[in-house]
């Protein structure tokens, strides 16, 4: 929900328990209920406003196009780090695979004497 596991859900319950007592924890539980209830609304009320004003000036399309433009350029710059990702992988496979030869080559006239 909010990031919270099971026993910190516990532990935040026993505080209020401890805080409030088993008399008033449900009032104060309703309470917070309405609160949380009143500002998601006010919240959702602010969005709203905001979405209309914005409509009105224009400015939701040029903020949608602005947003697909950087999309767009996030992904090619995605796509580019991709493709020299790959090349600098073969690059370091082949180099790795040189190296691997030459130390073969070294290595066997010192394993043949043992």
């Amino acid at each position: 929900m909010f990031g919270i596991g099971g026993g910190e859900i516990i532990f935040i319950v026993f505080i209020a328990l401890m805080l409030f007592g088993t008399d008033k924890l449900p009032e104060t539980m309703r309470t917070f209920a309405k609160v949380m209830a009143q500002l998601k609304n006010a919240t959702n009320e602010i969005k709203s406003e905001i979405s209309k004003g914005m409509d009105e000036h224009g400015i939701s399309d040029s903020v949608k196009s602005i947003s697909s433009n950087f999309d767009d350029e996030v992904d090619l710059i995605k796509k580019t780090v991709d493709t020299s990702s790959s090349n600098t992988v073969k690059e370091l496979g082949e180099g790795a695979a040189i190296v691997q030869k030459e130390l073969e080559e070294l290595a066997g006239p010192i394993k043949r004497q043992f």
